[in-house]
């Protein structure tokens, strides 16, 4: 089943493949401050983070695989209203190109927000919004993970439904499959672990 994005209510520019580019101020940088949601999982997995507001679709699908702790190796698609935005070739004519599109562009106002998929076999989808967008301190390093919840699941770990197992699995001692998933998901999981300091340096090896 095809994912539904989140409704989107800025103007579309003459000429433009997305929304408009409204800026709540003028003059200088600024940069995004951001929330994740990895929907469908509970509790709930998310993180905050803050990046520059000229950073590129590509690169900011990497930013988001690092906060959140994806490995990187599956497809994404980057989705606003009925607008899919991703990796465009030949055969995926409804896909805009990402490439030349910065977040600014796409999230421009707090409040904006879009849908990530990523692993279309497992069908991670998760929520992203603004919720501030203002001048970058000088005081402070970017990007930066600002707070979080949860760890994220493991890579190819079967989608919500997988994971729903997997973590049963793990917290029971009786159950059947204790011992296979343990050594599968590694001794190191705890689905209830987060760093924000860890995450923070994920991010900042971004390139």
């Amino acid at each position: 089943m095809a994912p539904t994005y989140p409704a989107y209510s800025e103007p579309m520019t003459e000429g433009s493949s997305v929304p408009g580019t409204f800026r709540p101020f003028l003059g200088g940088p600024s940069v995004h401050a951001l929330r994740i949601d990895l929907l469908y999982v509970e509790p709930m997995v998310w993180r905050r983070f803050v990046v520059p507001s000229e950073t590129k679709l590509p690169k900011f699908n990497r930013m988001l695989e690092a906060v959140m702790g994806w490995e990187g190796y599956h497809l994404h698609m980057f989705g606003v209203a009925d607008l899919r935005i991703g990796r465009s070739d030949e055969f995926s004519t409804d896909i805009i190109d990402e490439r030349n599109i910065k977040l600014e562009q796409l999230l421009p106002r707090v409040g904006s927000q879009l849908r990530w998929s990523y692993d279309f076999g497992d069908g991670w989808e998760h929520d992203v919004v603004v919720e501030a967008i203002e001048a970058p301190s000088r005081d402070v390093r970017y990007p930066k993970c600002t707070a979080g919840e949860r760890a994220c699941p493991p890579e190819d770990c079967g989608g919500v439904y997988g994971y729903d197992h997997l973590r049963a699995a793990l917290a029971d001692p009786a159950h059947p499959e204790h011992e296979f998933l343990g050594d599968w998901a590694g001794a190191g999981f705890d689905p209830d672990a987060f760093d924000q300091m860890v995450a923070t340096v994920h991010l900042r090896q971004v390139r």
